[in-house]
């Protein structure tokens, strides 16, 4: 543990932010999760509005800096296509 009261207030700082950072990283992949399960049983308007959901709560994410730019905007473009797929 450190002793410096700086590197003290780092640490318990550092796992304030880690216990959020995966709490937002976890309500994205249950956004995900809904979208695709709605994408295979084929229920379109239904994935689409979950999509909404799913982009939002992306964009918030790597707003945060929890996720990277370009890693939800390509998550994003990925799930698109696949409801754009479903004809």
């Amino acid at each position: 543990m450190a002793n410096i009261k700086s590197a003290v207030k780092r640490a318990k700082q550092a796992d304030a932010n880690h216990l959020r950072n995966r709490s937002v990283k976890s309500s994205v992949l249950t956004a995900r999760k809904k979208v695709l399960e709605a994408i295979s049983t084929g229920n379109k308007e239904e994935a689409q509005k979950l999509y909404s959901a799913y982009s939002s709560k992306l964009d918030k994410a790597s707003k945060k800096g929890v996720v990277p730019k370009n890693t939800a905007n390509r998550k994003k473009s990925r799930v698109a296509l696949s409801i754009a797929k479903m004809a």
